[in-house]
């Protein structure tokens, strides 16, 4: 029988996805794969079969900088959450890998299965990252048992340990060819649109595209042209920008910096992750905010006409990622 992996996709945000999407096709090179995913917050489409397609549990985005907490609660289902735990058939299974998902990972601790962690949120608790001044005990504590796994397989902005691999650039965004067309595209979800608006329409020395999870059609507000999501829309303004104004998430920083454009970046409220991630960026030498208002506009400014890109080397870690988790957790132990 050929060997069978269980591979787990937080749906919470679009980069799980957008990485899973690269993920599997090498997967499929070692073993049959069934994909399972939770969650109900991304706006991608895995173009692959999916096995299990479960509601999970997502964070809510608010419109005031950080997660809605109240709408995150009113939207749980635990009764649900405990049930699919317990169905889940992971000891069906030679590998599960696991990409913060918290359904299969708390399956496989009941069970007492193996569960390997491939995901961004592996590399921020490793003591050699950056981490923020304040340590935000309720967002690590978050952060360390969402999805609890066996032995984690990290990916960073850089490649701080051994078991740590610099970011998955989509396939569309390595093959792409970057140019300078003057906008900036900006994506930051947990703000409110008029909030944006009322910064950028006071720094009309540029073009701004704003990706909003709230508008449903383009609309154009001087220098401001507000898009719903759209992956193809959202890849060719990043593609196509001077510059890319973002939350201090990891696969959109990564792209930017990939495809060598300044970036800004301002990490969510109560949200241990972005904060990380906020301090390894500025490490890297990433202008970052830690709010958005009035006070913000000359730092922005100063950001348009000053800032520059930071020189990455990002190759393709996918082959020799999944070689190695497939070697040291499938092959050698059947």
């Amino acid at each position: 029988m050929p060997m069978k992996i269980l591979y787990a996709v937080q749906g919470t945000g679009n980069g799980h996805v957008s990485r899973a999407c690269d993920v599997i096709p090498e997967l499929k090179k070692y073993a049959q794969v069934d994909i399972l995913i939770s969650g109900y917050q991304a706006d991608l489409q895995l173009p692959f079969e999916v096995t299990y397609k479960l509601y999970g549990m997502s964070f809510i985005f608010g419109k005031h900088g950080g997660v809605d907490i109240w709408q995150t609660i009113k939207r749980a289902k635990i009764f649900r959450f405990l049930r699919d735990i317990k169905c889940i058939p992971v000891e069906s299974y030679d590998l599960v890998i696991n990409d913060f998902e918290p359904i299969t990972a708390w399956a496989c601790k009941r069970k007492k299965i193996p569960c390997i962690s491939v995901s961004h949120q592996s590399a921020v608790l490793h003591p050699h990252v950056p981490k923020p001044p304040k340590t935000d005990l309720l967002g690590k504590f978050v952060l360390k048992y969402y999805a609890p796994t066996t032995k984690q397989y990290g990916i960073h902005f850089k490649s701080y340990d051994t078991n740590m691999f610099t970011p998955v650039i989509r396939k569309d965004v390595r093959n792409a060819a970057p140019v300078k067309n003057g906008h900036y595209t900006v994506y930051l979800p947990a703000y409110d649109d008029r909030l944006l608006l009322d910064i950028f329409t006071q720094l009309p020395e540029v073009n701004w595209h704003v990706f909003s999870k709230h508008m449903k059609i383009k609309a154009v507000f001087g220098n401001v042209t507000i898009f719903p999501i759209s992956h193809k829309e959202f890849g060719e303004s990043i593609v196509t920008s001077s510059g890319v104004f973002c939350g201090a998430g990891f696969e959109t920083p990564a792209e930017a910096l990939f495809l060598g454009k300044k970036l800004m970046v301002i990490p969510m409220k109560n949200q241990f992750e972005q904060q990380c991630n906020a301090a390894a960026l500025k490490d890297m030498g990433v202008p970052v905010l830690y709010s958005l208002s009035e006070k913000s506009i000359d730092k922005i400014s100063q950001w348009i006409i000053f800032g520059s890109a930071i020189s990455v080397d990002y190759s393709d870690v996918i082959p020799p990622m999944i070689e190695k988790v497939i070697q040291e957790n499938l092959i050698q132990n059947i």
